[in-house]
């Protein structure tokens, strides 16, 4: 069961995607504007609305900032890689995916499909196995984004990466000790970029299928950044790159 929770996750699902939820659930004398705007949804949609002890959304939502207000939903529905490379932004000069090497907190993933959806991407591509999946708390980590940028989950990422060579993309793959500054590229024509797990990086295998290995310039005495907001550094600066 997924659930989705607080205030803000809650209204973008039912602004965007309220086919997605099942039930909503309220906790007793929960109130305020936001709330009657979510029962209004609730009701537009026909969607079913159980009020009840604050212990029901604890329980929905154990240990979390949940506001008072969950809802059970559906399983996230993924895109194909084909409907991913379609969704290219109305202003992007070209295509631009982002794949994930094995990234397993699902605060990073949510940071980057937010990242991501908010720099144009057309989507996100991660692996079937040993990755963080798209769940209620990465919906919420992605500030509602997972609503608007399609996700698609892949068996073989080596497969999916030959596939978007052969669609005509070039791979970048991100790499704190790579020799070409991210700033080097002209980053003209379509692009993946491959981001690496949050320990040992991208793997081998995937590293073999990359056509660019950059870096970003550090000066401090940490050697390398957030995966999450690695991306975010790379992406702005493709998009700088091409004018937008």
């Amino acid at each position: 069961m997924q659930v989705i929770y607080g205030i803000n996750p809650l209204l973008e699902v039912l602004l965007s995607h309220p086919e997605m939820l099942k039930k909503i659930v309220v906790a007793d004398g929960r109130g305020g504007n936001e709330v009657r705007k979510i029962l209004k949804l609730a009701a537009e949609h026909e969607l079913p609305v159980e009020f009840g002890g604050r212990e029901r959304v604890e329980k929905l939502a154990p240990r979390q900032v949940h506001q008072g207000v969950a809802a059970i939903c559906r399983a996230h529905a993924y895109a194909t890689v084909d409907e991913v490379i379609a969704h290219r932004h109305e202003k992007s000069k070209y295509d631009l995916v982002v794949l994930l090497d094995s990234v397993t907190d699902p605060q990073n993933l949510g940071s980057i499909i937010r990242t991501a959806h908010c720099c144009g991407a057309n989507g996100v591509i991660i692996p079937e196995n040993r990755a963080a999946s798209v769940t209620a708390f990465v919906s919420k980590a992605s500030a509602g984004a997972v609503q608007y940028l399609p996700t698609a989950m892949v068996v073989n990422l080596v497969g999916t990466i030959e596939y978007l060579k052969e669609r005509g993309f070039w791979i970048y793959g991100a790499d704190a000790v790579a020799r070409m500054d991210i700033q080097a590229p002209d980053y003209e024509g379509n692009i993946a970029l491959i981001m690496g797990s949050e320990g040992r990086g991208i793997r081998p295998l995937i590293r073999k299928k990359c056509d660019f290995m950059i870096s970003i310039p550090m000066r401090g005495q940490v050697a390398s950044l957030n995966v999450s907001v690695a991306a975010g550094v790379i992406l702005f600066e493709i998009l700088r790159k091409w004018g937008n």
